[in-house]
């Protein structure tokens, strides 16, 4: 009996000289909630397109419940869902009329498109502005219906895409809890967010990607361990960011990055660092403060890829 509901293995994407995804591999168990997590330009959005049949791989494989996308695409896209990061619907249309439009799309009619639709407005919480164009929506209700279009079907893998970019903090909310509740009711998700708190919230297990492989993988809670034995700091200076990190940058074992006037500086192993690194800055900036920080999901992440999420 097969155990993973979404398995790539060897995907690897080329364009031209440039090599967006190298050899990766990854598997999400049934009914389990999976971040990907990766900064720009890391293949991210190169593997999430080829997962979901936009993009052929040049080598490699992507299955969802054992249907290979490209060899058995039909078997294998009834089993999935996708929820892109820009709003696909019609704005002239009401809420409910997009979610009618996408079940026909599907061979929905009827009571059944009816009764999907309803439960559907129930879950992102608009059943009572249901009859209102789209258009008219704010950002956030907009992407709670772009939510729901790609629920029609039902499928068992869900592939949310930066699902809540740009929307208020009530809105995002609703997101989550919806997002929450397919999982609790057994759905698989799989979720790439700007945003880590999302990530800690929603996700079981976490994959980061950098430069096209998969470079960690684990609980939030196993990748923040595995950190703990180092350490973190935030170092608030006078001077040039870029040119103190690059100096910082130098030091063997330690990942920097800068924002602002400030400089977030981790390493995993080995003794304090602290003092190499105060060193470094000694006639590259003038250091105002200087604070530990207790390693979280974004200090792994940094620590690994030497940049933040949101860069």
């Amino acid at each position: 009996m097969l155990t993973s509901a979404l398995e790539c293995e060897g995907l690897t994407k080329r364009y031209g000289d440039l090599l967006a995804v190298d050899d990766l591999k990854f598997s999400i168990g049934r009914g389990e909630a999976y971040g990907l997590l990766g900064p720009n330009g890391s293949g991210k959005s190169t593997t999430i397109s080829m997962i979901v049949g936009v993009l052929t791989p040049d080598a490699g494989t992507v299955r969802v419940h054992g249907h290979d996308v490209d060899r058995h695409p039909r078997q294998a896209k009834t089993l999935l869902g996708y929820v892109p990061q820009e709003v696909a619907l019609y704005p002239d249309l009401t809420g409910r009329e997009n979610l009618r439009y996408f079940c026909r799309l599907y061979g929905l009619r009827g009571r059944e498109a009816k009764d999907r639709v309803t439960a559907l407005l129930d879950l992102i919480g608009l059943a009572d502005r249901a009859d209102e164009l789209v258009g008219r929506y704010s950002g956030g209700m907009q992407r709670r219906v772009n939510i729901a279009a790609g629920l029609v079907h039902e499928p068992s893998v869900l592939v949310l895409d930066e699902p809540t970019v740009g929307v208020d903090p009530q809105s995002r909310n609703a997101i989550l809890e919806s997002v929450e509740r397919l999982v609790a009711d057994g759905m698989t998700v799989l979720y790439t967010s700007h945003y880590m708190e999302e990530v800690e919230r929603i996700c079981d297990r976490v994959g980061i990607i950098d430069q096209g492989r998969i470079i960690a993988q684990g609980t939030p809670r196993e990748l923040v361990a595995d950190l703990a034995e180092g350490g973190r700091v935030e170092i608030d200076i006078e001077g040039d960011v870029k040119i103190a990190a690059a100096a910082v940058a130098e030091l063997p074992g330690v990942s920097v990055a800068g924002h602002g006037s400030q400089l977030q500086v981790s390493w995993t192993e080995g003794a304090d660092r602290l003092a190499g690194v105060l060193s470094a800055l000694d006639g590259v900036a003038t250091v105002i403060r200087t604070e530990a920080v207790r390693p979280t999901l974004e200090t792994v992440f940094l620590h690994l890829t030497g940049t933040s999420l949101r860069d």
